[in-house]
């Protein structure tokens, strides 16, 4: 009977979170919910909450509460702090201009590039360095839709061809201040077999080995397919839409050099130091950044006032990335529901089926094809994995093959199809902003992206399976 009660609770679980996904409901208070009841109902099946050396709270109904109270204890101290600490850099950063900077810097060169399509993979691999610094892809599309869409009209550039390569430009640049990169490393080191793993390890070791070359691929796919497609639909531009001039920054080079590198120090601080074998954590390094960006606006200011009043954006950036720390805990709250019922232990069984008969592959793909299926339905590229990191380790060991096979395609796959998706934030935004439908930008960004999951998928199971 128990049994019973398990696999139908975790059933409606899950078809009730991925609905939730799929009509873009708020994903954290689903699984909240979803998470508490599933421990009431392993207390009522007589399992007790799945976490290591629980303390009751002496009254059973209170308890799936107090391991949620657990469960924010356990996050915030660890990858839930290392996010909000790049949210208030990223939102200083924005305050003091930095941003801003970095982007003109960045796309400054593109004016001189004559050729239209060498414009291509160029702009694409730039906008990819420009998400170290805007993480988000619906924040950056705007900025780069304000900023370099106008340029790219003004060389010769199709309407359609610019809008899917600014809606492509946010995809897997390799880089220790991303979320999800923070919480799967945090996830991984509390195992021994990743003991002391850093989001820089990660990152490095792991995550560029494949991002990188599938960048270059894209980046070249990208070119070849935005000139055939512009080929055969010739009247790709669109007249309806005014282009505005871009505004230059001003300052001098000393002003430009030091406000374009602000933005990256974290992360060029964390690759220093790497190589030098000196261990730094991303929350240490965001703080030096902090220090010197403050340091830099009072020179550049003379106000210390100012200066000091600006850096209250940093709180509120921090404020403004709770919400991603409470998907991560909501994520693991939902897995603890599940672990509560025994669903886990069921799962883990399966996958203890498989070892040794050559079928570790078939766990990844199937992960990856969920992660297709909920990307191109909902057009969230990271809240599916974000609920999965906790069940990384635990399946991938009962199925004998490592995490890292997991995790990298996940994550990987997961951004790359949210530019495929006619109902991501990042599509809509582009097609809405050039005028044209969501399905002819995703014409155009498909092959470029389909490319990047074959590889991602191929090299990943080559090297890490």
């Amino acid at each position: 009977m128990n049994e019973i009660i398990m696999y139908g609770a975790a059933i409606v679980s899950v078809v009730l979170v991925v609905t939730m996904l799929i009509k873009k409901m708020d994903i954290k208070i689903t699984l909240f919910g979803v998470g508490i009841i599933l421990m009431y109902v392993a207390l009522a099946m007589g399992n007790g909450i799945a976490i290591k050396d629980f303390q009751s709270t002496g009254m059973v109904l209170l308890d799936p509460l107090k391991a949620v109270m657990d469960e924010f204890k356990s996050t915030l101290p660890k990858a839930g702090f290392i996010i909000l600490m790049l949210g208030g850099y990223s939102a200083y950063m924005t305050s003091i201009g930095a941003n801003e900077v970095t982007v003109n810097t960045l796309t400054k060169p593109i004016k001189g590039i004559k050729s239209v399509y060498i414009l291509v993979p160029v702009v694409f691999l730039i906008g990819n360095l420009l998400s170290l610094v805007i993480p988000s892809a619906s924040n950056l599309a705007i900025i780069l839709l304000a900023t370099l869409y106008p340029v790219l009209r003004k060389a010769g550039m199709s309407t359609l061809t610019s809008a899917a390569v600014i809606a492509t430009t946010a995809t897997v640049m390799p880089t220790p201040l991303g979320g999800d990169n923070v919480a799967i490393a945090t996830e991984l080191a509390k195992y021994p077999e990743f003991a002391n793993l850093t989001v820089t390890d990660y990152v490095v070791k792991y995550h560029a080995m494949i991002s990188i070359p599938v960048l270059i691929l894209m980046a070249v796919v990208h070119f070849f397919w935005q000139k055939y497609m512009d080929k055969k639909n010739p009247l790709a531009n669109s007249a309806d839409v005014e282009l505005q001039d871009v505004k230059e920054i001003e300052g001098g080079w000393l002003y430009r050099t030091v406000y374009t590198l602000l933005p990256i120090f974290p992360i060029v601080l964390l690759i220093v130091v790497y190589f030098a074998k000196v261990q730094l954590s991303v929350e240490v390094a965001t703080i030096i950044s902090f220090i010197i960006a403050i340091i830099c606006e009072l020179i550049r200011k003379r106000n210390g006032s100012q200066v000091l009043k600006e850096t209250e954006s940093f709180f509120k950036g921090m404020g403004n990335s709770v919400p991603i720390v409470a998907l991560l805990v909501s994520a693991g709250v939902f897995v603890l529901g599940l672990k509560s019922i025994g669903m886990i232990s069921s799962l883990q069984n399966m996958m203890l089926g498989i070892q040794g008969s050559n079928m570790g592959f078939v766990l990844p793909l199937i992960l990856v094809a969920l992660t297709i299926l909920i990307v191109m339905l909902s057009g969230s590229g990271t809240a599916l994995f974000y609920a999965l990191v906790p069940l990384v380790v635990p399946l991938a060991t009962a199925a004998a093959i490592s995490p890292i096979a997991i995790s990298i395609p996940m994550g990987l796959v997961g951004n790359l199809m949210r530019a495929v998706s006619p109902v991501s934030a990042v599509v809509c935004i582009v097609a809405g902003s050039v005028k044209v439908n969501p399905l002819d930008i995703v014409k155009r960004t498909s092959v470029p992206m389909i490319a990047g999951v074959v590889c991602t998928v191929i090299m990943s199971l080559l090297i890490f399976l």
